[in-house]
């Protein structure tokens, strides 16, 4: 089996278009923000379900049948199988992802992460928002093969996030990784969550500026390594 776990349902069209084989899922979180305690799957599931009804209003089934459901496919695939891992470099899709590879962490299974490859280095945060299908094609053709030891790593990411260990997440962010670009400046903002993307709206709502379009472009240009979307950036304006 070769499967595609995409970071949004944007980007589904144009991966039909593109022409790559594979079963696709799609990845409906975002667990970079909320309640992700449980100490089961099926608790952490109940908990992410009841946050998201309280925050947006959607109803638990809804998340059960949307969200849930793509996560546990992942967890029926085989030694061998091929599991293509679509997500950007920013804070937002690296939480998403290591939550993934914490599922797939003694699967056996073959895990390439892809990443958006068509990007600048200015570009970083911007992730596949924009890409046609020959980019996608591009960055498929870009995919790294993770090894034990960064699946591992992952997965680690993954718990410590949880944990809210700041310490930890900077230790294990340190040291450079191939299949993970960027990874000391996404592990810094993850050590930073709880204080740094407030402090950043108080900064350019001191400047003036109250126009939530207005505001939402300048925490995307000041703290892109969040990645963060509306919905986030308007939770932290009433929190």
């Amino acid at each position: 089996m070769i499967c595609h776990v995409l970071p949004g349902d944007a980007h589904v069209d144009d991966f039909l278009e593109s022409g790559i084989e594979g079963e696709m899922l799609v990845c409906r979180e975002a667990l970079v923000e909320g309640d992700i305690s449980g100490g089961s799957l099926d608790e952490f599931f109940a908990n992410r379900a009841a946050y998201i009804t309280r925050t947006y209003g959607e109803d638990p089934s809804t998340y059960k049948a949307n969200v849930a459901s793509q996560f546990r496919r992942l967890l029926a695939v085989w030694k061998g199988d091929e599991i293509h891992l679509w997500f950007e470099y920013e804070l937002f899709c690296a939480v998403n992802m290591w939550f993934c590879l914490s599922l797939l962490e003694n699967l056996g299974a073959d895990v390439y992460r892809v990443p958006p490859a068509h990007l600048t280095y200015e570009d970083r945060w911007n992730g596949f928002g924009g890409t046609r299908s020959e980019d996608l094609q591009q960055c498929f053709n870009a995919r790294v093969r993770l090894t034990n030891d960064d699946i591992q790593l992952g997965s680690n990411l993954w718990q410590t996030f949880r944990k809210a260990d700041r310490e930890a997440l900077l230790r294990l962010s340190a040291t450079p990784w191939n299949a993970f670009p960027y990874l000391r400046e996404v592990g810094e903002a993850a050590a930073a969550i709880d204080s740094a993307p407030a402090r950043v709206i108080a900064e350019i709502q001191s400047e003036g500026i109250d126009n939530f379009n207005d505001i939402f472009l300048e925490f995307r240009r000041r703290a892109g390594v969040y990645g963060y979307g509306d919905s986030q950036v308007r939770n932290l304006l009433t929190a």
